[in-house]
């Protein structure tokens, strides 16, 4: 499909509006009272329906119609916002979504069930202590004309859905002008040559009349005009209105799935990047100075390299490309970040929907959602998460009456941070609940023969017990967790994008989960070095400091493996020995110091050969489960180099270490 095709524009933007409203009704669902985010979900309701209709989603603009007109008695003071309405709202967003994009089988059913979920929750709002209608509102007559420019159908535009929103506005009468149609030999049936005249009666503003024709008012002959108003001393609403609740539930008779001419609905529309406009221009820039490099090599080329000045042209020429290719490479880098903001706003509607589930009440607290990631790894970050909060929830948090008894605040807190570590993005999901029962997930891992009974271990190695797959603490299943399937799937993901889970709990207090994720997954940063024959990559990000050990220091730290550094025992590994390459160490190694997590550890290398821009190539599937390496790349010459995965060598490091104190 074209990346030009109008539906394809359409669901991308359709997609945004829609993430958009939900972010209003999730705020209106703790402010039920704020006229303008009610104000904002009826204009997004508005909005998706008239371009719905305009681009030929004739499903979903039927469909939103009925939710928009719910939203309008609310904006009216007809009806007044409640819990209830928001959450079958909410509902109706998601099946918004699916009629988008054509999923799944049986929407009919799905929008019968949801529309009359609607109507209780209007019904329910209008018989409760909502607002009455002020006796003496005015009731207005008004005479509207319009006619819509002849290439109106063809862009899009269906009059009959305009005609039957002035219905919606209250008593309406429809004429047609035909006076401007020609015979019948010359008519093109594809130009909109009709005009209509309606008179409206109703308490009826000329605000609402020009709303419905918001799409297509500058195109369009529109004349207002108001007959007669009248006091209404019964204070009535307007009567025969498709607006009211018995209206809701009638589900709009066109096939789910399908577009206006009864075909099935495009796939989902391809990922894409919003990019602000200056970075597209810097890149341009350095395209264009590329080209120009490009003409002087030519020309270099045609005229032939000789003697010193040539050779010192080409030299400049292949400088000037070197900085160009970095220059490109932190452009395009730039290009594919996106805010983590656009990831964090998916979780406000999980929570929600896990509170009403749950039947606890939980905010969700959000931070640093500035900070900037790779989209790709946004997109892969998403179920892990999702997993992680859905367990804070119902596992990690108590009820109201539980926090209270602990002299805890009766509603608990999610909070989701994000920061900037050097090369990685550190993901912080922390809850106030009860915290982690380490005696239960001993002995769930005792059962389940990861450790033995009464064996040592740290409290870092007994908590990441729990991502091991089967592991569950839960004493029953829900709908939720409980089955032991999901956290071994979470930590499989989190280590395919090369990062790392940290885990800390203290009881009674809650759980702090944090993912470390590399910012980028295509180009990094590394130092090169050579280990026997082999050549290796360490990613820069990770290296703190360059030691050299003579072979004299190496001899004597034989069977500790520990050095000094500014006062504190720093464990080291030999990768030579690790990765077996059966050579005999050079005279001066040295001595690579990488840290994560807080933890520092040193890497043994025959020679530093230099910084390397290093583009990573996953490893094949027979390869992928071989320890201590996250990926490969191609150097220069055509040879290969491993990149090495610093958290597995770090906790390699840190075992070493607790091995030699403990037999110390």
């Amino acid at each position: 499909m074209s990346a030009q095709d109008p539906a394809e524009a359409f669901r991308v933007e359709a997609g945004e509006l829609l993430d958009t409203t939900e972010q209003a009704l999730l705020d209106l669902s703790h402010d039920l009272e704020s006229r303008p985010l009610v104000d904002a979900v009826f204009r997004g309701m508005h909005t998706l329906k008239g371009s719905g209709a305009m681009f030929g989603f004739d499903a979903l603009a039927g469909f939103t119609h009925h939710c928009e007109t719910a939203f309008d008695r609310v904006r009216k003071g007809l009806a007044p916002a409640t819990a209830q309405l928001v959450a079958v709202t909410l509902s109706a967003m998601d099946h918004m979504r699916a009629l988008l994009h054509g999923d799944g089988e049986g929407l009919d059913a799905a929008s019968a069930a949801i529309l009359q979920e609607l109507h209780a929750a209007i019904a329910l709002a209008e018989n409760g202590p909502a607002p009455e209608q002020p006796a003496g509102q005015a009731t207005h007559h008004w005479r509207v004309r319009f006619r819509l420019p002849p290439e109106a159908m063809a862009n899009g535009t269906n009059p009959l859905i305009l005609l039957d929103e002035l219905r919606d506005l209250g008593s309406a009468s429809v004429t047609a002008l035909t006076d401007a149609l020609p015979p019948l030999k010359s008519l093109d049936p594809a130009q909109c040559l009709i005009g209509w005249e309606v008179e409206l009666q109703g308490a009826i503003s000329r605000e609402d009349i020009e709303d419905v024709f918001l799409f297509v008012m500058d195109d369009m002959t529109l004349e207002i005009e108001e007959i007669s108003a009248a006091s209404d001393p019964a204070g009535d609403a307007p009567a025969a209105t498709a607006a009211d609740a018995g209206d809701i539930d009638e589900a709009p008779a066109v096939e789910a799935g399908t577009d206006s001419s009864g075909q099935r609905a495009a796939r989902p529309p391809s990922e894409s990047v919003r990019v602000p406009a200056e970075r597209l221009d810097l890149l341009m820039d350095r395209v264009g100075e590329l080209v120009i490099v490009q003409s002087r090599l030519a020309q270099l080329t045609n005229n032939g390299v000789s003697g010193p000045a040539g050779e010192l042209a080409l030299r400049s020429i292949s400088e000037e490309v070197e900085r160009l290719a970095n220059e490109l490479r932190d452009t395009m880098m730039v290009l594919r970040m996106v805010p983590i903001a656009t990831l964090f706003g998916r979780f406000r509607r999980l929570v929600h929907d896990l509170a009403r589930e749950t039947g606890k009440s939980i905010d969700l607290v959000t931070d640093g959602e500035s900070t900037e990631i790779d989209k790709t790894v946004s997109e892969r970050l998403a179920d892990p998460i999702v997993h992680l909060i859905r367990n804070a929830c119902d596992h990690g948090l108590e009820t109201e009456e539980e926090r209270i008894a602990a002299g805890k605040p009766a509603t608990g807190t999610i909070r989701l941070s994000a920061q900037q570590a050097g090369g990685e993005v550190l993901i912080t999901i922390h809850d106030d609940g009860r915290g982690l029962n380490r005696e239960r997930i001993r002995a769930k891992a005792e059962a389940n023969g990861l450790i033995q009974p009464g064996q040592v271990v740290s409290d870092s190695e007994l908590l990441q017990a729990i991502f091991q797959p089967g592991f569950s603490t839960a004493a029953q299943v829900t709908n939720l967790s409980g089955r032991g399937v999901g956290m071994d799937v979470v930590k499989r993901t989190i280590e395919g994008l090369r990062g790392h889970i940290d885990m800390a709990s203290e009881p009674g207090k809650g759980s702090v989960i944090t993912l470390r994720i590399p910012l980028t997954l295509a180009i990094i940063e590394g130092l090169l070095v050579r280990v026997g024959n082999g050549n290796y990559v360490i990613p820069l990000a990770a290296v703190e400091e360059c030691l050299e050990l003579s072979l004299e220091d190496d001899i004597r730290s034989r069977g500790r493996s520990m050095i000094q550094l500014r006062e504190r025992l720093v464990p080291f590994l030999r990768l030579r020995e690790v990765f077996a390459t059966g050579t005999r160490p050079d005279p001066f190694q040295k001595i690579v110091v990488i840290a994560t997590g807080g933890e520092r550890v040193g890497l043994v290398v025959d020679q530093i050969i230099g910084s390397h821009q290093t583009v990573i190539k996953s490893m094949s599937s027979l390869h992928r489960a071989v320890p201590s390496f996250s990926g490969a790349t191609i150097l220069g010459d055509g040879g290969v180099a491993l990149i090495l995965d610093v958290v597995q060598l770090v906790a390699l490091g840190q075992q070493q270490e607790e091995r030699l104190r403990a037999a110390g």
